[in-house]
């Protein structure tokens, strides 16, 4: 039918590489800073991936069947996506989110007809937050203790779900390497469950073991606790290092990132300030804070010269009601 979709699920992927050259001159940069923009999918974030990637895998294998109920704990951005899919395939959708989330992650949800639940509104959840902190693996087992009884539900499950890191082997990886003809040098993202630089590292090292893969996490103190009950935190990204490994994600393998740096989420604010000053591109917090670390190794003399991509995970608009773009 021409060059007519006749779904979202078509128009997931194939986003577009961006090299900020406004950013390398305002930063005065010796290397190639790169971006890759994930908003370019059809709900503005990289989870679009995951979500289609999940829903039909679980089709084919007959574990997500029509009248089903798809239900997820997640910071938004999956769940938006998921309630997208879920829409256009005719599923309901149920997601457990983090109470302190930009109200827009809410709003998007209800859009889809998806129901949204806060994360201190399910007694299992709360009890682990109040043991654990706002662990999201705790959180996701706690999730499991409160559903176990219920019918007609599908547990997405991206944290341990393989169609996570699978997709972006099969997708995010490889056009990043066929768009850069080969030539990518270094590889940054942020760890949330750690499918897309799991995904991505592998494939990437497939090609080239030379490709530095480097993965970052946010600051102890970028978290809210009873000491910084106003903190805003770098949305979807967790710690995966000098924590307890029942604190990790399955989906994260530990041997594919090379390095691994640490961003508060002041320092990710104004990188992605100053990508939006500088090369009109609004992007999300955890955006910022893989710039951050980015424009550190590319100020780095080893590196010049050097292609250095940062996956930008979502835009800049679903975080409005935050301080992130506020007028200084």
């Amino acid at each position: 039918m021409g060059n007519i979709n006749q779904s979202i699920a078509e128009l997931v992927g194939r986003t577009p590489l961006l090299q900020l050259n406004g950013y390398i001159r305002s930063q005065k940069l010796e290397a190639e800073v790169i971006g890759k923009l994930e908003y370019f999918n059809p709900n503005q974030s990289v989870k679009d991936r995951i979500a289609l990637a999940m829903i039909e895998e679980a089709e084919e294998s007959g574990e997500l069947k029509k009248g089903d109920t798809i239900i997820e704990l997640t910071s938004g951005n999956t769940g938006i996506g998921l309630a997208a899919i879920a829409a256009s395939k005719g599923y309901p959708f149920r997601i457990y989110i983090q109470d302190q989330v930009s109200k827009e992650r809410f709003q998007v949800i209800h859009a889809f007809g998806g129901e949204t639940v806060k994360l201190s509104e399910v007694p299992e959840i709360a009890e682990s937050m109040e043991k654990y902190g706002p662990d999201f693996i705790e959180c996701v087992k706690a999730l499991e203790r409160a559903v176990k009884d219920e019918k007609n539900i599908w547990f997405a499950d991206q944290s341990r779900n393989t169609a996570n890191p699978n997709i972006h082997f099969k997708t995010t990886g490889p056009e990043i390497w066929q768009d850069t003809d080969g030539g990518v040098d270094i590889f940054v993202g942020c760890v949330g469950t750690g499918g897309t630089l799991s995904g991505v590292g592998n494939y990437l090292k497939s090609k080239n073991p030379d490709i530095k893969i480097v993965a970052v996490q946010p600051t102890e103190d970028s978290f809210q606790s009873p000491e910084r009950p106003e903190q805003e935190e770098i949305t979807g990204v967790h710690p995966f290092e000098n924590v307890e490994e029942r604190f990790i994600p399955a989906n994260l393998d530990r041997k594919v990132y090379d390095e691994w740096y640490e961003v508060h989420t002041d320092q990710a604010y104004e990188a992605a300030r100053e990508l939006a000053r500088k090369d009109g591109i609004l992007v999300g917090v955890s955006s910022g804070a893989a710039l951050y670390v980015a424009t550190l190794l590319a100020k780095k003399p080893e590196n010049k010269g050097k292609k250095i991509v940062a996956l930008f995970p979502d835009t800049g608009l679903r975080y409005l009601s935050t301080h992130l773009y506020e007028a200084e």
